[in-house]
């Protein structure tokens, strides 16, 4: 590893935290999971660290019991224009579903972000999951995930041919002559796919980073390779060093058959740690987060996962693995199915204990300890070939957030690891990629 590698750290924003209590925990407000001042706070807090980017998810689906957890909250694009307007540097990332939209307006939509944030946004790239969500869109039935991942593939080239279709330097503003625009550098893209159609061209100018950040959260074969491709970051889970470091190989070792360098794509496993003066303080920290955790919750979730009602069975009994189907019959999240079934076997976890070890990360890996000891596991995935950063998930919010940000993060800093001040404006800067170029004008001249 170059001694002059840096880590990446996002903060990864879910309404009250990522644990399915922290509505309950008394620091939280869930009062506010619809008050943009809150989240601007939020933002402050990440970027006087210095994390490279805020990141939110995004579904199209009430998801979970609403009786249960806060779990209802603003749309990305909406939230991250009014977080740029109280920001100057940290990233912005939206996920966003190439099921469910259609690439015209996601186009416009990205390009219009980067533009008003300077140069800030990223995509991370969805095909969503469940049959819930797309009752929500006039279907039946979620389309099956192969399918899924075509529609993928084709909708991103739709889209960045629509930032192509004005040249960087199509704006020529010469009021004396009356010219707004070189007509010649403004194209029409006339796409014609299996899926899609668009004649474009896009009707605002190429955004400032090019293309926003392309980043990619799946974990499934479709997904790796669906990254390898095209991502320039993704998003994962996995529980221990020896799977992340499998994992890490196998999506950079795919990214030569497609003529790109391991150094294109970011790998940032997802961690939500509880940080304390004291190993003792956070485990008890971490437990009364459990305590507040109400079983009926984590039964539907799961249920949801496995394909199976786990209502049925006892708690304190195993999972019933010959009621759960066979990882190939999964059409939603596989990876994260896959993670959950083998995290419970190898651990031999009954069911409540199952509901608790994914009740802080739904998968994700969680940790308790202290700033030292979160910074040695950090450091160890990071120089081990595990990890290039983390996705951090913050328990509960804000007080997660500050506690790893005044906690963790200078420990970081002193080790060498991460950034003390930004070097750069835009997104791209912060992960070290380069600025693509538009790939019609440099072939055409």
């Amino acid at each position: 590893m170059s001694s002059s590698r840096k880590l990446h750290l996002n903060a990864f924003l879910m309404n009250t935290g990522h644990h399915e209590a922290s509505w309950r925990h008394p620091e939280t407000e869930p009062q506010r999971t619809t008050d943009i001042r809150y989240y601007q706070q939020l933002a402050r807090i990440a970027e006087d660290a210095k994390l490279d980017s805020l990141f939110l998810a995004d579904g199209y689906v009430l998801m979970g019991n609403v009786k249960y957890r806060a779990s209802a909250g603003l749309e990305p694009f909406t939230m991250l224009s009014a977080l740029a307007s109280v920001t100057e540097r940290i990233g912005l990332i939206a996920t966003v579903s190439t099921t469910y939209n259609e690439p015209f307006h996601v186009a416009r939509m990205f390009a219009s972000l980067d533009h008003i944030s300077g140069g800030r946004a990223g995509w991370n790239i969805v095909t969503s999951s469940g049959d819930a969500t797309a009752q929500n869109f006039s279907l039946e039935a979620h389309p099956e995930h192969s399918s899924r991942y075509r529609r993928a593939r084709e909708f991103l080239d739709v889209t960045t041919s629509l930032w192509d279709s004005w040249a960087d330097d199509a704006l020529v503003i010469d009021r004396q002559a009356g010219i707004f625009a070189d007509t010649e550098k403004v194209r029409p893209i006339h796409f014609k796919g299996d899926t899609f159609s668009v004649k474009g061209p896009l009707n605002i100018p190429r955004p400032p980073q090019g293309y926003p950040v392309l980043v990619q959260a799946g974990s499934s074969e479709n997904g790796k390779d669906f990254a390898a491709r095209v991502a320039e970051a993704i998003f994962t889970a996995q529980q221990t060093i020896e799977d992340a470091q499998a994992f890490y190989a196998d999506v950079k070792a795919r990214m030569l058959q497609y003529g790109r360098s391991p150094e294109q794509l970011k790998v940032l496993p997802g961690l939500s740690p509880v940080i304390a003066d004291s190993e003792w303080e956070a485990q008890e920290k971490e437990a009364e987060l459990h305590r507040l955790t109400i079983p009926e919750y984590g039964l539907t979730r799961l249920s949801e996962l496995l394909k199976v009602d786990l209502f049925e069975y006892p708690l304190d009994g195993p999972l019933p693995y010959d009621k759960i189907p066979t990882v190939d019959s999964i059409n939603g999240n596989k990876s994260r199915f896959q993670l959950v079934v083998d995290m419970a076997s190898r651990e031999n976890l009954t069911i409540r204990e199952v509901i608790l070890r994914t009740a802080g990360g739904r998968g994700h890996l969680t940790f308790a300890g202290t700033a030292g000891q979160a910074a040695d596991l950090i450091e160890e995935w990071f120089t081990n070939g595990a990890a290039d950063g983390f996705n951090i998930m913050p328990p509960h919010l804000p007080g997660s957030l500050i506690d790893f940000v005044q906690k963790v993060v200078p420990e970081l800093q002193r080790r060498g690891l991460f950034r003390t001040e930004y070097e750069g404006r835009t997104l791209r800067d912060h992960l070290g990629l380069s600025r693509p170029a538009n790939g019609y004008w440099s072939a055409s001249g």
